[in-house]
Formats: C-alpha cells, sequence, structure tokens
C-alpha cells in the first residue's frame, strides 16, 4: 500500500519559500471537496479520506493502479453523482486544458484495452481520489488522483495551494487509426520543444544535445524528493531573445495544466530568478518517430519529457525546495507548532 500521497500543487509568494509559489484557492473548492466527501457511502469514506501527514515522504507512481494500489477509492467505483462531483472538484484545480489532457489520458486506457483485451492491467476509470485531512479555508489538507499516467496531488495550507510534482503520460502519444485518429494528449509540451530545436544554430544543438541516445525513463523516476540533476544542455544566458522567446513558451504549456493564475505566479517567479542559468538539454534524436527527451532545468525547478519509443511520453514537474508543498508546509509548521 502506498504511503499517503500528499498533494500536490504549489505556489507561494512568499519571498522566504525556496522553490514554489502560492495563491490564494477559491473558497468554493473547499465545498466542491467537502459536497464530493459527503456524496460517498460510508465504506468509500474508509477508502478515500485519511489523516494529514504533513511532511512524511510521499510515495507516488505513474504505473497502472492495478499494479501499485493507490490510496483511495476507485473511480469506476462511484456513481454518477460521485463522478460529476469528482470532476467538479477536478476542474477547480486544474486549467480547462489541464482538465481535457486529464480525461483524455484515462480515456487512452480504452484505447490500450482495444489494443491489448487480455491484459488485466487495462481497466478504464481505474484511478484513484485520496482526501487527507479535513477541507477547510483555514485548514491544512489536501488530496491526490493517480493512475497510469496521471498523478496529481494538491496541498492546500490556509487557503493556499501547492502543485508540484505533477505527471502526464499518454500511450499512445499520438491514436494512429479509427475514430480518435490525431488524438495527442500531451502535443503542445512536445511541439513547442521541438520549435526550440529547430531554432537552433548547429553549432547550438551540439551543446544542446548532451546524449546521443534518449533515456528509456524519465531520470528522476518517482523519487520523493529531488535533487538538481548535472548541468547539462545549453544556457538561457546563451540563447538569443528570439530563442529566450520560445524557451519561455515551452515552461508556459507546460504550466498551462494548472489554472492561468497560479501558472503566471509560477512563470514570474522563474522569470525572477536566474532566468539565463536555466538550461535545455536534449538526448536522442531530433525527429518525433524517434525516441527523445528533453530535460529544463532552473534554479529551483526541473521538467523532464520523454518519449519512449517515439509514441509513448512522460512529462514531469519536480520543485526542489517544493514538491508536495514542503516549503509551504515548512513555514505554516514555523508559526503552528500545535500541528507539528
Amino acid at each position: 500500500m502506498y504511503q499517503r500521497l500528499l498533494p500536490l500543487v504549489i505556489i507561494s509568494l512568499i519571498a522566504a519559500v525556496g522553490g514554489s509559489l502560492s495563491a490564494p484557492s477559491a473558497s468554493s473548492n473547499v465545498t466542491k471537496a467537502t459536497a464530493f466527501i459527503s456524496s460517498l457511502t460510508p465504506e468509500q469514506k474508509k477508502k478515500a479520506t485519511f489523516p494529514f501527514y504533513g511532511l512524511t515522504p510521499h510515495e507516488w507512481s505513474f504505473l497502472p493502479a492495478s499494479t501499485t494500489f493507490p490510496d483511495g477509492v476507485a473511480v469506476k467505483d462511484l456513481d454518477a453523482t460521485q463522478k460529476d462531483r469528482l470532476y467538479e472538484l477536478m476542474q477547480s484545480y486544474l486549467s480547462d486544458k489541464g482538465y481535457r489532457k486529464t480525461r483524455t489520458i484515462m480515456d487512452l486506457e480504452n484505447v490500450l484495452r482495444e489494443l491489448n483485451p487480455g491484459n488485466p492491467s487495462r481497466i478504464p476509470e481505474n484511478y484513484f481520489v485520496a482526501i487527507y485531512g479535513v477541507p477547510d479555508r483555514s485548514g491544512t489538507w489536501g488530496w491526490s488522483f493517480q493512475g497510469h499516467h496521471v498523478v496529481l496531488n494538491f496541498t492546500v495550507v490556509n487557503d493556499v495551494v501547492a502543485f508540484a510534482p505533477f505527471f502526464f503520460g499518454a500511450n499512445p502519444a499520438e491514436i494512429k487509426d479509427g475514430p480518435r485518429k490525431g488524438t495527442r494528449p500531451i502535443a503542445d509540451e512536445e511541439d513547442a520543444a521541438f520549435e526550440l530545436m529547430n531554432a537552433f544554430s548547429a553549432e547550438q544543438k551540439q551543446i544542446a544535445i548532451f546524449q546521443a541516445s534518449s533515456y528509456a525513463e524519465i531520470v528522476t523516476g518517482t523519487a520523493t524528493q529531488v535533487s538538481p540533476l548535472p548541468a547539462v544542455g545549453i544556457a538561457a544566458k546563451d540563447l538569443s531573445n528570439e530563442q529566450k522567446a520560445v524557451l519561455k513558451k515551452l515552461i508556459s504549456v507546460i504550466l498551462a495544466s494548472m489554472p492561468e493564475k497560479l501558472a503566471r505566479m509560477r512563470m514570474t517567479k522563474i522569470k525572477a530568478e536566474d532566468f539565463g542559468a536555466i538550461r535545455f538539454g536534449w538526448a536522442g534524436k531530433t525527429n518525433k518517430s524517434d525516441p527523445h527527451y528533453y530535460r529544463i532545468q532552473g534554479k529551483s525547478f526541473l521538467v523532464e519529457f520523454d518519449n519512449v519509443t517515439g509514441n509513448h511520453i512522460h512529462l514531469v514537474w519536480r520543485d526542489f525546495d517544493g514538491d508536495f508543498g514542503r516549503d509551504l508546509l515548512r513555514e505554516h509548521y514555523k508559526t503552528s507548532p500545535h500541528h507539528q
């Protein structure tokens, strides 16, 4: 059984707090969380609700839930009203783009089930939601949603929300046949990276490409906490203004799964840091049909993207000091010793 997976997001404007940003969450978010909990049966509540675990390390996985057994109640075990309330909660913590991406990735399980009818792990709606603590505008609580290729965790402290790491994957990355042909849940995050690579000169590409072969997986895997990886690739300070604009566009489209205000504030913090020190690195081929990998690393954050086979994507955002709301929680505990 997984350790309690703390909610994911973070965006904090407290200057003293290192890697994350924060912004007031809408009070209606608490109402939606409470409405979802209230819709559950007593047995479902036992599966879905847990104490808030604070700074305890949090395990997570993007593998099919039937192989990892995450905390929570499964979407497939909810009735129509309960699903509606869950999806209303998700929409309040994601942008429209992020919500559509999540639902599209979930629907890929139906595609995989059609492609692999004998695979027992291809169970549509086998995604689990868990609530940690009691939703409250002035309290400390959170919630998580995870299953195959989707990991979302949200931590809320005094009505301030936190969101990292977040993970999205897609297999297939592009549906090649059938009525859903052309569907690409993680298109912008791949296309903008190729736009940046194509903007480089031959000399810049030699610097950016730090490894001839792609990785078979994101380097940091599902570590509960990460540190900066080796400084590889090309630094933003060595890019032209036009190339820097494309790099900013790439970071922005990755953040765009989060609500606009939170994404904008996180981007503002990144720009306020030493933007010139951000590095963009590439491994593998530079054709979309071949395996490829890119990495964006700044002072406070890390993005990893891999297209494992040319048609199977993994994407993760990590905050070095702010994953799972750690920085926000530490600041909170300093002034609230009774919560320790």
